[in-house]
């Protein structure tokens, strides 16, 4: 067992990749927080779909998709030096305003080479590693110096989960018939195998051919990007 009784902080890792390839974090942007949260809130919501049809007076929502899940940090940016636990970093970092720019470069700042703020991974300790980008940030300063210049920020952060697409994809290998799916065709597929292949069942391939403006459902072009919508097998 470690005897080991050091603090662990939250730190931000920030990437100009979205697949988190290890050679583009900016090491010189990580972030540490300088005294972690008492506590921090975790949003999971399920997306539903609760529209009704004409004279039905209730409704059985039906599943769209599950939305990214979401983290919540509060906590506070400090010039006074008196906060006990408080990780105060180099002597060019202890002004608030010089903390704020450091956080807001690694999590904020537009990146002029991938158009948009950077990807980012947080973790404390062993049991969180959440890759995500910040979707919401307030800012509320509340102690000042004489000259006003900030001297404790307040800081509430709330960071989307993001995974690339392919990580995405893998990770929930979706294959039900309630759900909109894409295949690429190859030159030995056929719609009705490939409508039974996502449906359990071939009497869709019809459907599937119109919902694709397709002229032909024997003769599919490889690798023609074939979609296939959710359908509903009580009302077919």
């Amino acid at each position: 067992m470690s005897d080991r009784k050091e603090l662990l902080k939250i730190t931000i890792h920030s990437y100009s990749d979205r697949n988190y390839d290890a050679s583009s974090e900016d090491i010189s942007r990580r972030f540490v927080i300088p005294i972690n949260p008492e506590s921090f809130t975790k949003n999971y919501k399920i997306e539903l779909d609760q529209r009704r049809g004409h004279g039905n007076h209730g409704t059985d929502p039906r599943f769209k998709s599950t939305v990214p899940e979401q983290l919540k940090l509060d906590f506070v940016l400090d010039g006074t030096k008196t906060m006990e636990g408080y990780k105060y970093t180099a002597e060019d970092k202890k002004e608030v305003k010089d903390q704020l720019a450091a956080f807001l470069s690694a999590v904020y700042d537009f990146e002029g080479e991938i158009h948009r703020p950077r990807f980012l991974k947080l973790f404390w300790g062993e049991d969180m590693k959440f890759p995500c980008i910040l979707s919401n940030l307030d800012i509320n300063y509340t102690l000042f110096n004489p000259d006003g210049t900030p001297l404790r920020v307040k800081i509430s952060a709330t960071f989307l989960n993001y995974l690339a697409q392919q990580a995405r994809t893998a990770r929930e290998k979706q294959a039900s018939p309630d759900l909109t799916h894409y295949r690429k065709a190859t030159a030995s597929d056929r719609l009705d195998l490939m409508t039974h292949k996502i449906y359990n069942d071939s009497k869709y391939f019809l459907q599937v051919g119109k919902a694709n403006g397709l002229t032909s459902i024997r003769n599919l072009k490889p690798g023609l990007d074939i979609y296939f919508p959710p359908f509903d097998k009580n009302e077919a």
